[in-house]
């Protein structure tokens, strides 16, 4: 049986080097001065590991946080829709980052 690594969203051939000098912060920004609370956020995973949408669809809360902070805004509007609001994510959250309301915040922001 052959795996086909090509397929996989990872690896040390994908270019993911960021220029946080070149990299648009507005939005992250703005999301976190309306909800303070993502600046807790440590990027653990722990509201990827029990996401509804994570398990049905290519959604992953940590990720767009991640894609947030570098500036790769696109990306995030892209795939932030994808998000279910259960609110699963903040009831794992060491950190109590408010994610639902950060993600409604996110989705606000954009609409403008």
């Amino acid at each position: 049986m052959t795996i086909d690594v090509s397929k996989w969203p990872f690896g040390v051939n994908q270019d993911n080097q960021v220029d946080f000098d070149e990299a648009d912060k507005s939005l992250a920004m703005a999301v976190k001065a309306k909800d303070p609370t993502l600046k807790l956020c440590m990027g653990c995973g722990t509201c990827s590991a029990g996401c509804t949408a994570g398990a049905l669809t290519d959604f992953n809360i940590r990720q767009m946080f991640l894609l947030l902070n570098r500036g790769r805004n696109d990306e995030v509007a892209e795939k932030i829709n994808n998000c279910m609001l259960c609110g699963k994510c903040i009831l794992g959250c060491p950190r109590g980052v408010n994610t639902r309301n950060v993600i409604l915040t996110i989705r606000e922001v954009l609409e403008k």
